[in-house]
């Protein structure tokens, strides 16, 4: 991973790339991965997953402003379908004003997901730091924040060693991994195009459950998923 070339990567960050590796650590991995465990400790996973899903819609709206890319009317036909087919597949979610914290909580998470998502598409296109040191300096330094933030409100867990395997292919595939192959994503693809790609994983997730867990799909979550996978599908089509 420390090669010669990231450390030429590293030596020739200036102030300003600094700054935005910085604050998309903050944004992307403590703040955003912070409200999401906050938010599931108010809210049923299910009220959760439906908040989330409207970042791709703030990612457009936000877009336009803040980095100026303005989706066409098919894309935007495609985000309409998108959200359509995730409130079918979720509704009806109960959100009581009992719950009204854990809502909050949750908006302020699919703000600041949305900034991170526009962060990394402006850092990504650029093209002047590559994926990986990208992954590696904002993950290092959100994860650490958050990590410490944790430490500091519930003290050291106790961890069996089957939990830390767990960690490790967490920390490894499902984030270092992953995160990689988003900021390879946002050289090419706009921060509502690759959004909109990341909002897919609840079809995956349905799908996935289907096969090894045998949890069933009923009509309604099915048409949802279709409609959801469409408008997806519709945003990624490019005009000649």
């Amino acid at each position: 991973m420390f090669t010669s070339n990231r450390f030429t990567d590293l030596k020739n960050l200036d102030k300003n790339d600094w700054r935005k590796l910085i604050s998309l650590g903050i944004l992307f991995y403590t703040l955003t991965q912070g409200f999401q465990f906050i938010g599931l400790s108010l809210l049923p996973a299910v009220s959760v997953s439906l908040i989330l899903n409207f970042t791709p819609l703030v990612v457009a709206l936000l877009g336009i402003v803040t980095i100026k890319e303005i989706p066409s009317s098919k894309q935007w036909a495609g985000v309409l379908l998108f959200v359509i087919g995730v409130l079918l597949y979720f509704l009806p979610v109960d959100f009581s004003s009992s719950r009204l914290t854990g809502i909050i909580i949750m908006i302020g998470g699919v703000i600041v997901n949305a900034g991170s998502a526009l962060l990394g598409r402006s850092i990504n296109r650029e093209g002047k730091i590559t994926p990986l040191t990208v992954t590696v300096i904002s993950m290092g330094i959100g994860s650490i924040i958050l990590l410490f933030s944790g430490l500091a409100m519930n003290g050291i867990p106790s961890v069996s060693f089957k939990n830390i395997l767990f960690l490790l292919w967490l920390a490894g595939v499902n984030t270092a991994f992953a995160f990689t192959l988003w900021n390879i994503t946002l050289r090419s693809l706009s921060a509502m195009e690759s959004s909109i790609i990341n909002g897919t994983m609840l079809i995956q997730i349905a799908f996935l459950a289907w096969i090894f867990l045998g949890e069933s799909i009923t009509l309604k979550e099915g048409t949802g998923m279709c409609i959801a996978a469409a408008g997806a599908f519709l945003v990624q089509i490019k005009n000649k």
